[in-house]
């Protein structure tokens, strides 16, 4: 027989309790009741004068249930993200690390002088000799030797400002004087990745012989590979860099260096003589913030010197050395000292006229 809290049939379900079990924790509360759509009359109500079991009920308007209401959660978010977007804007209008604008990249003011040999250009096959038996033969060879001055701090720029300034002025002079690629003509992006957009421009208009206002010899030192090779690719240089700054966002590197190269004719192998050609070039390089922070150079004047060099050869696109036993076409204005670093610049056109190198004393 069945229990008295049973039925007589048993448990609906089959097993005890089934039609509860599928609910067991769901609790239905006062406010879901009352924001429920539905409603069902109750007997009174349905004998009385209604023939539907259920009516349709407007949720309560009550001062927490409006219909549809909006998470706490949401308006958060919502306040959050809006509070973020105003942050950006102020912080970009008002960026405390703000570099300002790029610096107006003119083309450089810059002049090239040949050097002209007073009589036969002279060589030799032994490297080593050549070097030891002229001027350049203290000269550091290649990066290495370009010093760099001991940083410190201007009025507006820090001391790793002006190393940052250092570096990229010598990084300047290693791409366009002692890049055996750069001087070969193979390529010439070591120095262009050096500029900024504007003077990049220029620089490829140059270098393309397409700037009315600047010459490929400008930027960087380049020889015609069909005229010239080097016979030992590492050149020596000798030179400093000085720094200063000329306003209050801009600070400005000067460079003095002599190059000399070891160079043969092309084409002949490494049996023909050598002879050394000189460059001697100054550069007055400026940097801004943004300059800087891009690691970026303005090239604002080059002076070149340069021989032994025909005075009537062409040097806007290349440098025409005059190799060992040749001569020049006509003669020079005047006599000019490349290995002077403190001599006065020098007319357009002169005579190559070297010192002698300093000899050991004999004791």
């Amino acid at each position: 027989m069945a229990g008295r809290a049973d039925p007589p049939e048993g448990t609906p379900g089959g097993v005890p309790g089934a039609g509860d079990e599928e609910y067991p924790s769901t609790v239905f509360d006062e406010s879901f009741i009352r924001a429920a759509r539905l409603q069902e009359f109750s007997a009174r109500q349905r004998l009385e004068d209604h023939t539907t079991a259920v009516r349709t009920r407007a949720p309560e308007t009550g001062g927490h249930l409006t219909g549809r209401t909006v998470p706490k959660q949401g308006i958060a978010l919502a306040l959050i993200i809006l509070l973020a977007f105003a942050a950006a804007i102020y912080l970009g209008a008002n960026n405390p690390y703000d570099v300002g604008r790029a610096m107006v990249a003119d083309p450089p003011a810059a002049m090239t002088v040949a050097l002209a040999p007073e009589g036969e250009v002279r060589g030799g096959t032994d490297l080593a000799a050549l070097w030891a038996d002229s001027p350049a033969a203290g000269f550091g060879a290649g990066a290495g030797g370009v010093d760099l001055p001991d940083p410190r701090a201007t009025d507006h720029f820090t001391a790793e400002q002006v190393l940052t300034a250092l570096t990229l002025a010598k990084e300047y002079a290693v791409a366009g004087a002692l890049t055996p690629e750069v001087l070969t003509g193979t390529t010439s992006v070591p120095v262009r990745e050096l500029l900024g957009a504007e003077q990049r421009q220029r620089f490829d208009a140059a270098v393309g012989g397409q700037d009315p206002q600047s010459d490929a010899t400008d930027w960087l030192v380049r020889f015609d590979p069909d005229e010239a090779v080097l016979a030992d690719p590492q050149v020596r240089v000798e030179g400093s860099f000085t720094f200063s700054e000329i306003a209050d966002d801009v600070l400005q590197v000067n460079g003095r260096h002599v190059y000399v190269y070891a160079l043969r004719p092309a084409g002949v192998g490494a049996a023909a003589p050598a002879a050394l050609f000189t460059v001697q070039r100054q550069v007055r390089l400026q940097f801004g913030e943004k300059e800087l922070r891009d690691r970026h150079v303005v090239l604002r004047q080059a002076d070149t010197v340069a021989g032994p060099m025909d005075c009537a050869a062409d040097r806007s696109a290349v440098l025409h050395p005059l190799l060992a036993g040749e001569r020049a076409s006509q003669p020079a204005s005047e006599g000019t000292d490349p290995y002077a670093l403190d001599g006065e610049r020098a007319a357009p056109c002169g005579t190559l006229a070297v010192s002698d190198p300093p000899r050991p004393e004999v004791h």
